[in-house]
């Protein structure tokens, strides 16, 4: 893998841009474990974003990236901020970040935007993207509907820049699966909930490390945003109202706040516990660099094993 290469890091490994969990601090943390720490601007905007490439920069020198959702509302301002953040790497969801393209790269700042299918792939590579993250529907959080493992090989097939895979991996032989696939490197994020950096609540972590092959579930399929999410009564309910034809306006009220009360708060109930099913294999709370370390050793061995 040569991800790592391309941004001048020690390991090809990019963080999830994870909201209200991937602060400046804590993309701060992942850079200097050796990773590329990313921020996660979800609902910020941009005088909050602002402060938060202010943490990073106050704590690390390393490269850092930015992740952005194209459907936030203040997503002008916030582009512009990235242009002068002086982050190494952009990674983009929820929409086409193609009108932005040509002037992050301007300030010499590589743009890999999140796909979840090849015809999105192709037409982000025409518009000048510099690399493209395959995210498969086993990762937590907003998905699409297309595994990893069927999802990568795809894209790495139909594009001509690298190829990041996302989705389901925490440990190294599937990294090494991911690179036979065709990716440059991976994206985590499931992982990283279990490290001791990271900036959740206790209870959150535990329930990360208690999850089995069940664990999560997806909601939203019917109103065309689906999350994956550890099972828990709100979930559940959610589910429950979901396919008895609730509308949006009667689900909201579950899901109004409820990342935050998960992440600040620690309620494992009624908070949304976003998790993908690699949580399954988390087995301990780490620090990062023994998480990325472990990753890596797992990885080699792998390697070593199949070229003998």
């Amino acid at each position: 893998m040569y991800l790592n290469k391309i941004f001048n890091i020690e390991f090809p490994i990019f963080q999830g841009g994870m909201a209200q969990v991937a602060t400046g601090s804590f993309a701060a943390d992942v850079s200097n474990a050796g990773a590329m720490g990313i921020i996660g601007t979800g609902a910020m905007n941009a005088e909050m974003l602002n402060a938060e490439i202010d943490a990073v920069r106050a704590k690390t020198e390393r490269p850092f990236g930015i992740n952005l959702m194209m459907m936030n509302p203040d997503v002008e301002r916030m582009a512009d901020v990235i242009a002068g953040s002086g982050a190494s790497l952009v990674t983009t969801g929820a929409g086409n970040p193609g009108k932005y393209i040509e002037l992050w790269k301007s300030k010499g700042i590589k743009v890999f935007p999140v796909v979840s299918s090849v015809a999105l792939a192709k037409r982000l590579e025409s518009m000048g993207a510099d690399g493209m993250i395959a995210e498969g529907c086993e990762s937590g959080g907003h998905i699409g509907e297309i595994t990893t493992m069927v999802l990568v090989p795809q894209i790495a097939d139909a594009v001509s820049v690298p190829v990041v895979a996302a989705g389901g991996i925490a440990c190294g032989r599937q990294i090494a699966a991911a690179e036979i696939l065709g990716a440059t490197g991976i994206q985590v994020g499931t992982v990283l909930l279990a490290s001791e950096e990271c900036p959740i609540h206790q209870n959150y972590k535990d329930a990360v490390i208690k999850a089995k092959d069940r664990s999560t579930i997806v909601t939203g399929r019917n109103s065309g945003a689906p999350v994956r999410v550890i099972k828990n009564p709100m979930a559940q309910e959610y589910l429950e109202h979901e396919k008895a034809g609730a509308d949006l306006m009667e689900l909201e009220k579950y899901t109004l706040g409820a990342l935050r009360r998960a992440v600040r708060d620690g309620d494992i109930k009624r908070g949304s516990l976003m998790a993908g099913q690699a949580s399954a294999l988390v087995k301990e709370v780490k620090p990062l660099r023994s998480i990325f370390e472990q990753m890596m050793r797992e990885y080699e061995d792998c390697k070593n094993e199949f070229c003998k």
